[in-house]
């Protein structure tokens, strides 16, 4: 008997989002502070609180050429915009000034809990 395995029981949902720029000349370094700064602006659209304070971002990670790869999750994979939520966090990022390149993976694992969750967000939705 073969051991299954979480994702045989997702949803055939996009699980990423790439979009390249092509710069030939970058200015200035981007940093994973500016990067977070625009990941708060993506906001859960069942939970009034925005996906990096839900624990949702696991990685980025930003090389010398500022491309930048970010690894997320959601709080559930049967998310009904499960499909939407990489495109919304890379657009997210794509007006940072000399931005090469942007990639986000929807992962699974380690599956999300409510540790994951900063205190403001605990604090905005009452968990203890």
């Amino acid at each position: 008997m073969e051991d299954k395995k979480l994702k045989d029981f997702l949803p055939d949902k996009k699980s990423g989002y790439y979009k390249n720029f092509n710069l030939n000349n970058i200015n200035s370094k981007i940093n994973t502070g500016q990067v977070i700064n625009c990941l708060k602006t993506v906001m859960d659209p069942e939970i009034p609180v925005n996906l990096f304070d839900l624990g949702l971002i696991y990685e980025i990670n930003i090389n010398e050429k500022n491309d930048i790869v970010i690894k997320m999750t959601l709080t559930n994979p049967n998310c009904p915009v499960a499909g939407s939520m990489p495109q919304n966090v890379g657009k997210s990022v794509e007006n940072l000034k000399d931005l090469n390149s942007i990639d986000v993976s929807l992962v699974w694992e380690p599956k999300w809990h409510k540790d994951l969750m900063s205190e403001e967000a605990k604090l905005a939705l009452d968990i203890f």
